[in-house]
């Protein structure tokens, strides 16, 4: 009898539960992401510099955390408001529309800056700085869709110098973005995100940390015999400050200052990476992130070895005494977020927004294969041989190793468009140091799946990109002839480190190719949320297994 009744209550007490699924338990969740973007860093600077580096720095990024050692740009071109919207958006320039960081506006007939925005003003400033927004972004980001996912209760906020690595990663519902004004030493932002800046930003700026960081000489961090993985620092290939007659350690800074943009300079000294890990603290610290229920999330940039690598080269003693100060301030900023938030409730991730190839005249010297393309030039043969053939001037704008042509002459000259834009190929693929040259018509009625080509495609949007798209040789560049810049699909400026670190990251690494579109779709999948609409990448599997 015991055991029927059993058997009844079984039955009835399945027949109450049958249908109905237990409540899931939340999916654990990091309460704040620290994205960290470096502007203009080389794969290999984390190998070349192992050596010098701290244990608390690149080091523990990459001894705890999971090192992406393949990780490459997948398309052209690579530059800084192309790289930070790409990272952010899973996607590449010819979806989310960020072509470069200015281009030639068909509408307007003048350059777009790619954070420009007119119908803003700044806060905190009363200069055209501030005149910025993420209008010109397409897509959403992955900050966005975070904001999105949890109705707008996480808080998401960008840092930089620049004012495009600040706005492009914090995205369109960001609830704030600051960035650097040098005129006036200070963090601003626009009207965009807020009307007054927070009493914090105005107590962090009334400090004045840029006027402290600049009133010494820069001068090596070590002694200047071990910088053994740079280049003798008396050479002819790194820029000259005003009122320097050689570029070597130690730089003055207190007397170049006024000769060189006042407190603008700090952003050429690793003490621009100090100020902004700086005011990184201040951020987590006052806007309490990573407190709430919801996942947090702060964007920060560094700018300054963008501005080092230009005016002094990957191979200079300025470049490799920026690392390893560079690596100071990352050791301090992990070791804040540990003692705020704890290693295990945060996720950070490391990358670069583009890399830079050696200086073209350094390796000319070498007698390795290299040159300068002189675009000014260029434009100038062009335009007389287009006139020549046409009898006007047919070409608007040559920028970003793209020609705009006029449209409106050209079908008012009952002119067949492709029939130009070949003609203006031609002629550019016969100059020196030039690759490849192709055509808009080709970019839109072709599909390229691998090759420099590829990478062009994948970079050109129909809206707002040219009529012609040219490729230089490896190694050659239209720059000055001292310090260098990137912007090209060959692996120097394309192949950059990726690290993730911290919640739910177990130590490794892999040589498996990842594109930097697929950091947004591993953040997805991690954080259980969307992709960015206009997403392109995949999840790394092995982050996300």
């Amino acid at each position: 009898m015991k055991f029927t009744l059993g058997i009844i209550c079984s039955l009835f007490s399945f027949t109450l539960t049958a249908g109905k699924v237990p409540p899931a338990a939340a999916p654990s969740k990091p309460k704040l992401v620290v994205g960290i973007v470096v502007d203009q860093m080389r794969y290999d600077y984390i190998y070349r510099y192992w050596d010098k580096f701290g244990n608390d720095g690149f080091r523990r990024l990459v001894n705890e955390g999971f090192f992406c050692r393949n990780t490459n740009y997948n398309y052209v071109p690579t530059y800084t408001g192309p790289g930070h919207t790409s990272i952010y958006t899973g996607t590449t320039p010819a979806v989310h529309g960020i072509i470069a960081n200015e281009w030639f506006d068909r509408k307007t007939g003048k350059y777009m800056y790619c954070a420009e925005d007119n119908a803003v003003n700044g806060v905190g400033t009363s200069s055209g700085e501030g005149k910025r927004s993420p209008v010109n972004n397409l897509t959403t980001t992955i900050t966005d869709e975070l904001r999105i996912s949890s109705n707008m209760k996480s808080k998401v906020i960008g840092i930089a110098l620049k004012d495009r690595s600040a706005i492009m990663p914090a995205g369109h519902v960001a609830n704030a973005a600051y960035w650097y004004d040098g005129s006036i030493g200070s963090f601003i932002s626009s009207t965009y995100y807020m009307t007054a800046l927070p009493g914090w930003v105005q107590e962090f700026n009334k400090k004045e940390l840029p006027k402290k960081y600049m009133s010494e000489p820069w001068n090596t961090l070590l002694p200047i015999d071990q910088y053994t993985e740079s280049i003798q620092d008396d050479n002819k290939y790194e820029s000259l400050a005003k009122g320097e007659s050689k570029s070597v350690f130690p730089h003055d800074l207190p007397k170049l200052m006024a000769a060189n943009g006042g407190l603008n300079m700090i952003r050429s000294t690793p003490f621009g990476n100090s100020l902004t890990k700086d005011f990184a603290i201040e951020v987590i610290k006052n806007e309490n992130l990573g407190k709430s229920a919801a996942t947090d999330f702060l964007a920060i940039s560094f700018s300054s070895p963008d501005y080092i690598g230009h005016a002094w080269g990957p191979n200079s003693v300025e470049q490799e005494d920026d690392y390893l100060r560079l690596d100071k301030d990352l050791a301090e900023l992990l070791k804040f977020i540990d003692t705020q938030l704890g290693k295990d409730n945060v996720l950070v991730f490391l990358t670069a927004d583009h890399a830079a190839p050696e200086v073209p005249s350094y390796l000319m010297d070498l007698k390795v294969p290299a040159g300068y393309v002189d675009e000014g030039k260029l434009n100038a043969d062009l335009k007389n041989y287009l006139k020549q053939m046409y009898g006007d001037t047919l070409v608007l704008s040559m920028s970003n190793q793209q020609v705009f042509l006029n449209h409106k002459v050209i079908e008012d000259k009952k002119l067949m468009l492709q029939q130009v834009q070949e003609d203006a190929a031609a002629f550019i693929q016969k100059m020196d140091g030039v690759s490849e040259v192709i055509t808009a018509t080709t970019m839109n009625n072709a599909a390229f799946v691998e090759g420099s080509r590829y990478l062009m495609q994948k970079g050109y949007n129909a809206k707002r990109s040219g009529d012609v798209l040219i490729n230089y040789l490896p190694a050659w560049v239209d720059y000055q002839k001292t310090g260098t810049t990137h912007g090209s699909p060959y692996s120097y400026d394309t192949h950059v480190p990726l690290i993730f670190y911290g919640w739910n990251i177990k130590q490794g690494s892999s040589a498996e190719q990842v594109y930097i579109t697929d950091v947004a779709a591993t953040l997805a999948m991690m954080l259980n949320i969307q992709f960015p609409n206009g997403c392109t990448g995949k999840p790394i599997p092995f982050l996300v297994k």
